[in-house]
């Protein structure tokens, strides 16, 4: 069997500016973070916010709370908002986004309102349960954690996508049955299949099975829809079923569990040992929130490359899922061609930014094993 010329396709100069480009801002905004926790930490700032925090509630500990989070985020988002806004400008700069400043600034506000809600209820619950219980009070933040994961991982297509894209259900019945019939073979049942307006802010191209139980759905971008054909759309879907058949979404829930546990232990007996080096008044003292920011930084970092791994594996497995539920292999090769020429992507990149930056397999790589499943299928 053989393949089209642009199966090996080599990265352009401007594809490999742009992700290098992506990768130092990346790194800038992990070593800006990095400082600004360890400044407020070494300068006891971090105790001077407390207490404006608690002058502010005249003394209400759950409001005092809030009003730290809130002037850590103030100052966090002042700090990083350059680099912000530099990423916004780079998807200008190599035409990937069609959205306007005015838009921009919008969802910034936005998603800055959301972080603070969720960054609020994560502190208030740390902090209040370590009040009530100061031993064991990791072990009840664990366990809240991880449904709260579930929780928001479940209303995030109904509640939080909405706020950022329109979406509206597919009005191509035919790809639209198409796809429904392919979900139902996989197992899988969806609540319909919506059309996501992407393109009112990117050129690029995505589609996702979204959601859990009552609330998962087929989401394909317009600038998909656009350029693939039906059997392309219908490789790319594939690859996001093949996730459910494997229990990609159950394994990683179970691997954040075990992973989060250990990573609750460990802040734990870092809390301990600050309050009993005197660096906080108490293990309920809120100004250890930038401690507890800095350890789990430092912590998802260096699991970087070990978490890149295993969702690189469940990427392969997932594209050998749609290689099995498709006629034929070419409409799976196309797309991953038009989804990197589209979205800018690196189709041979390095094998140490694969190891540290990739949570997918570098596209070159997968279009060889489309290309050798094809060659054992004729066989």
């Amino acid at each position: 069997m053989t393949f089209p010329a642009q199966a090996t396709t080599p990265d352009t100069p401007e594809a490999r500016a742009y992700n290098r480009t992506k990768r130092r801002l990346m790194i800038a905004d992990l070593v800006l973070n990095f400082v600004f926790l360890i400044v407020l930490l070494a300068t006891g700032w971090n105790g001077t916010l407390r207490d404006w925090a608690l002058h502010l509630s005249d003394q209400g500990y759950s409001l005092a709370v809030f009003y730290y989070v809130v002037m850590l985020l103030i100052i966090s988002k002042a700090i990083g908002f350059g680099l912000d806004y530099y990423s916004f400008r780079l998807e200008h700069q190599y035409q990937l986004s069609n959205q306007k400043t005015k838009s921009w600034v919008w969802d910034e506000i936005k998603g800055w309102l959301i972080g603070l809600a969720i960054a609020t209820i994560l502190v208030e619950i740390i902090y209040n349960v370590i009040r009530m219980t100061p031993v064991h009070w990791w072990i009840v933040v664990w366990f809240i954690y991880n449904a709260l994961a579930v929780f928001f991982a479940q209303i995030a297509p109904v509640v939080l996508f909405p706020l950022f894209y329109k979406f509206r259900p597919l009005e191509n019945d035919d790809l639209s049955q198409r796809l429904i019939k392919l979900s139902e073979r996989a197992g899988t049942r969806v609540r319909g299949v919506y059309e996501w307006q992407l393109s009112e802010k990117s050129k690029k191209a995505n589609a996702a099975l979204a959601g859990l139980g009552a609330t998962r759905r087929i989401i394909l971008a317009d600038t998909l829809l656009e350029n693939f054909t039906p059997d392309e759309i219908e490789a790319v879907l594939a690859h996001e079923l093949g996730h459910h058949v494997h229990k990609h979404i159950f394994k990683s829930i179970v691997m954040q569990i075990g992973v989060s546990l250990i990573g609750f232990w460990i802040v734990a007996r870092a809390l301990d040992y600050a309050v009993e080096r005197g660096l906080f008044l108490s293990m309920h003292d809120f100004a250890s929130v930038p401690l507890l920011v800095l350890l789990t930084s430092v912590m998802s970092f260096l699991l970087m490359p070990v978490m890149n791994a295993y969702s690189r594996m469940k990427e392969r497995e997932a594209d050998r899922y749609s290689l099995k539920s498709i006629p034929a292999t070419e409409p799976f090769i196309s797309s991953m061609n038009k989804l990197a020429e589209q979205n800018l992507a690196e189709r041979s990149p390095s094998r140490f930014v694969e190891i540290w930056f990739h949570s997918h397999p570098p596209v070159a790589k997968r279009i060889a094993a489309a290309e050798a499943w094809a060659r054992r299928s004729s066989l």
